[in-house]
């Protein structure tokens, strides 16, 4: 049998109702929301069962409910199933899942790192000064081309290489409509502004960066049990000494989601499982690898069909 990566989500995956039938029918999940509801000093879990939606929205609430539920599905899968990861991976937020999974972040540490994470992004760049936006079709050089004569003066900037053909830019509200604009002009009519409240994954995010780094002091990195790739380099990290520079820079650096998948498939996995809310990451999943293993957990149906 090939060997299996357990991928996690990030931002834009979450919806009200998530993780509550596994909470409700499994004691390790009900276990993980009450340790979360812990933790964090609120009902976390009342608002991923719940909502409201625009409450779960708000990316310091997002983040932390994301990870719960990602930890939270893990963890049955772990009791559940005898499935082992041989990598793992997450998009943006989904690294810190990827990382409670290999042993390196305790669940309260990376709990509280995402909500202070959540809110250093969202106060980085005041509501409405920012932007993001799918551009589909569009090879990378082109599109850095693109992005620099949309500038003028302003950010703009690929954010996501999330899979072949799409491609997530951020920046100025301005600058990402300029580049929207010249792009459809060279033939690219496929563009979208995204949901977001702010503009991750560019250089408008280093201040973020910089507070995290600040809250990263604080917290102890344990020996990775399992690789995991880095959003940043695409490739397997062992060191626990570089786990905390590669979260700092994960914050204002383009997340390398497309080479990632394919450096894990290069190491002989036939199987990727996405655990947490949603299944955005299999979908770019199956359209990098053709053919490839996807599976999803986010409830007991999905739990069952593994």
């Amino acid at each position: 049998m090939s060997n299996c990566a357990f991928i996690f989500p990030g931002q834009g995956s979450q919806y009200p109702g998530m993780g509550k039938e596994l909470a409700g029918n499994f004691k390790v999940a009900a276990e993980t929301f009450a340790e979360a509801d812990e933790i964090l000093g609120f009902r976390l879990s009342r608002l991923c069962f719940e909502g409201p939606e625009g409450d779960l929205k708000l990316t310091a609430n997002t983040q932390p409910a994301i990870l719960a539920a990602s930890v939270a599905a893990l963890r049955v899968v772990k009791t559940e199933t005898p499935l082992n990861a041989s990598f793992l991976a997450g998009h943006s937020l989904g690294e810190y899942s990827a990382l409670v999974a290999a042993g390196a972040l305790s669940f309260a540490d990376a709990l509280r790192t995402v909500r202070a994470r959540g809110t250093f992004m969202q106060e980085a760049v005041p509501v409405g000064i920012g932007a993001m936006a799918a551009v589909l079709g569009v090879e990378a050089d082109i599109l850095d081309d693109i992005c620099r004569e949309a500038a003028e003066g302003e950010v703009v900037a690929p954010a996501n290489f999330n899979s072949p053909g799409q491609i997530v830019i951020a920046g100025h509200a301005g600058a990402v409509a300029r580049a929207m604009e010249i792009a459809k002009n060279r033939g690219f009519r496929k563009s979208m502004l995204l949901p977001v409240s702010a503009p991750f994954h560019c250089s408008l995010m280093a201040p973020a960066g910089q507070r995290l780094a600040e809250v990263l002091t604080g917290v102890c990195i344990n020996p990775l049990e399992i690789p995991v790739v880095t959003n940043v380099e695409a490739r397997p990290n062992m060191d626990p000494e570089r786990v905390k520079e590669l979260l700092i820079s994960q914050v204002s650096a383009p997340v390398l989601w497309e080479a990632s998948v394919i450096c894990i498939a290069g190491g002989d996995v036939g199987r990727f499982i996405e655990i947490g809310p949603g299944k955005v990451l299999s979908g770019l999943v199956k359209r990098t690898v053709k053919g490839a293993d996807v599976a999803n957990v986010e409830d007991i149906a999905t739990l069952k069909s593994l």
